[in-house]
């Protein structure tokens, strides 16, 4: 059977006597097409956001791709085939007679570094970052195993660029109020950790905001560690600091009022006993953020989800594999809210309230105390 064009918008499947229903077989080739096209869509608009280009479009009138190189100081034979992508995308509009272009402003709502945790552009650079690694995977497909982590070398930057968009907009103002009197407690001084820190910024944040309290970053990536004491030092911070450790390490005595993990629990190799750590090392009466994946657990509830086949394909070419990669339980990016609660349940956790934040369409928020 061959598969043949007209136009644009219509694929046609030669009539057949025999084999699957001919108009489901043209349904799904046009649906195939719009995810080739898609994918295809995705590592341009990477582009666009890590050359700048939407931010420059975004502040100009109708220009042509001279203008618009120009402007944004990249070549122009480049911008000009990138314009040709976004166009026939319907993300840019193009004005043939004048031969301009234009990014709406509605789009770049969604596209801009201004836009804070709406840029959406910044989710596409994972589609060049895990394609790097799929020699790889194939392999652990027929061998099992995993990736290291140390074979995603971009992305310590990708999660900390995605995640400052949330915490600069939201963490403060918004999720410290979740957890009933921390924001006092705070203010008065009390000991955090966060377990799995990354690059730290949440740290700094923090510690910069309540200058009474006392900070420590914990993650096993040096380069994570280095990052977050260098924006300390930066922001002469003298109540944060960063540990390389792992975070199946962790335990008591009881010496924290508040342990934080921010997507990171579903990256352990030993998840269950990383929360058993979180536990044992909190204070009675303290406790316990953890903001993860906002899924379900079972397959069948997300497939109405609208990140969902995002979700499976970072899991299975990142999360999932840096877990296995460790002789870990693999429990995947899509571990889901049920499971969370059980595993939360199971490391001492009884009082444990779920809570979504405007301006994080990824995470769910787990509030947790010790007795």
């Amino acid at each position: 059977m061959s598969i043949s064009t007209t136009d644009a918008n219509t694929v046609v499947i030669p009539t057949q006597s025999e084999g699957p229903d001919v108009e489901a077989v043209q349904a799904f080739a046009e649906q195939l097409l719009g995810i080739l096209n898609s994918g295809m869509l995705t590592l341009m608009i990477s582009i666009g956001h890590r050359t700048g280009l939407f931010d420059t479009m975004a502040g100009l009138p109708a220009t042509d791709s001279a203008g618009v190189a120009a402007v944004a100081g990249l070549d122009e034979r480049y911008v000009r085939e990138w314009l040709g992508a976004m166009t026939t995308g319907r993300i840019v509009e193009h004005d043939a007679t004048a031969g301009t272009f234009r990014l709406p402003p509605a789009h770049a709502a969604m596209l801009t570094r201004a836009a804070g945790p709406d840029n959406l552009a910044t989710i596409a650079q994972y589609v060049p970052l895990l394609a790097k690694v799929e020699p790889q995977i194939v392999e652990c497909f027929r061998h099992g195993g995993g990736v290291p982590y140390s074979e995603f070398p971009e992305f310590q930057r990708l999660m900390a660029e995605e995640s400052a968009q949330v915490f600069d907009a939201t963490l403060i103002d918004v999720t410290v109020p979740l957890v009933p009197g921390l924001a006092e407690r705070l203010t008065a001084g009390i000991d955090v950790a966060d377990v799995g820190c990354g690059s730290g910024h949440a740290i700094n944040l923090l510690a910069d905001a309540f200058p009474a309290s006392r900070f420590v970053g914990f993650d096993f990536s040096a380069e994570g560690v280095a990052a977050g004491t260098a924006e300390a030092a930066a922001k002469g911070l003298r109540n944060a600091r960063f540990e390389v450790r792992d975070a199946a390490s962790l335990s008591g005595p009881p010496s924290f009022d508040l342990v934080t993990t921010f997507d990171s629990v579903h990256d352990q190799a030993d998840p269950a006993r990383v929360l058993q750590g979180i536990h044992d090392i909190l204070r009675s009466g303290g406790s316990y953020l953890c903001v993860d994946i906002q899924a379900a657990s079972e397959l069948a509830d997300n497939l109405d989800h609208p990140l969902a086949p995002l979700l499976y394909t970072v899991s299975c070419m990142h999360c999932m594999t840096v877990s296995l990669a460790n002789d870990g339980a693999g429990l995947g990016t899509v571990w889901g809210e049920q499971l969370a609660l059980e595993m939360l349940r199971v490391a001492g956790f009884s009082d444990v309230e779920v809570h979504t934040v405007e301006g994080d369409i990824i995470n769910n928020y787990y509030v947790a105390r010790r007795p």
